[in-house]
């Protein structure tokens, strides 16, 4: 019978759909190919090996992203793995879907509209005639709703996307009053626009991987190409061109939000708005990673260790346990 991932113990017989990610052949000390990936639910991932694999295989178990496997559970360094003993391709239904990819546990709708209502609020006519440009794009808008925010560091599930960009909106705008000489719209329109380009760099019909421009181009570049399409729409509301900058500021934005040339921008951010922009981003993103490896449920130590594993996009080792919280 199928088993959710989060069920399983590292003991007993595995039978079930689930998300294939990242599969590869390797090869044994002997020198015999094997199939090696993550099988994933929308309750966690376990480790899976197929260790007698036909490589001719490798087009047809992938075809679809998910696959129906028969196997064992086991435990391998303390990390559970199973052991594969068939595999094959798998059409799943939206049904299966909701069980396959894990998803936000916050309603898309209210938080589509508390978002809306934020950039409706923008004061500037340049500012709000470009937050509808964006707004008014359906696809665009619908991708925006069901989109992950990333494959697997932070906010990596369905509406993922919407739920970071509205906590980064809603923090920016708590903490703006702090700040009196930073500019409200363009701080607020920048972190709405800043990762929409992953609409395009991820899918998530087929469990989540890069697309072809995803790998290609990316999102940052798309994001900046995207607003010189939607300043014409704007300047069409408007009537008039844009302010001189506005437009250059908001690709800055884009361009340069992952903070480090390092860690992906194109761009040091350089002026008070992108910097502003690009802190709360890695705030966020990290906050959220080192909690959902740190403590995945209120309250929870995430496991029996003190210690996480050296997270890479942390560079640490996280403690679990909150001293405070009633255990």
């Amino acid at each position: 019978m199928s088993i959710k991932v989060s069920d399983m113990t590292g003991e007993g017989f595995v039978h079930g759909v689930f998300a294939l990610v990242n599969p590869q052949i390797g090869t044994t000390r002997n020198g015999e190919p094997f199939l090696k990936c993550l099988l994933r639910d929308a309750t966690g991932e376990a480790i899976g090996r197929l260790w007698r694999f036909d490589t001719a295989t490798m087009s047809d178990i992938t075809g679809t992203g998910f696959v129906n496997i028969e196997g064992e559970q086991e435990m391998y360094q303390d990390k559970l793995q199973i052991k594969i003993r068939e595999i094959w391709s798998h059409e799943p239904t939206k049904e299966e879907l909701v069980d396959l990819l894990p998803s936000s546990d916050k309603d898309i709708d209210e938080m589509f509209t508390e978002l809306t209502a934020l950039m409706q609020s923008l004061s500037h006519p340049a500012a709000r005639a470009m937050a509808e440009a964006y707004l008014s794009d359906v696809e665009l808008m619908e991708n925006m709703r069901v989109a992950p925010a990333a494959m697997q560091i932070h906010h990596a599930w369905i509406g993922g996307l919407l739920e970071h960009t509205l906590q980064l909106v809603k923090l920016a705008d708590a903490m703006l009053p702090n700040y009196p000489r930073l500019n409200r719209d363009i701080v607020l329109l920048g972190l709405f626009i800043h990762d929409l380009g992953k609409t395009k760099e991820l899918r998530w019909d087929r469990g989540f991987e890069y697309t072809r421009e995803g790998n290609l181009i990316g999102h940052i570049a798309r994001g900046a190409m995207w607003l010189e399409q939607k300043a014409v729409d704007a300047e069409g509301r408007l009537g008039e061109s844009l302010p001189d900058g506005f437009l250059t500021v908001l690709q800055h934005i884009v361009l340069s939000h992952h903070g480090q040339l390092e860690h992906g921008a194109a761009k040091l951010p350089a002026t008070p708005e992108a910097i502003f922009v690009s802190q709360l981003d890695t705030l966020d993103a990290h906050t959220q990673t080192a909690l959902d490896l740190a403590r995945p449920t209120q309250g929870s130590v995430g496991g029996d260790e003190s210690f996480t594993e050296r997270i890479w996009s942390l560079n640490t080792k996280l403690y679990r346990k909150d001293p405070l919280f009633p255990q």
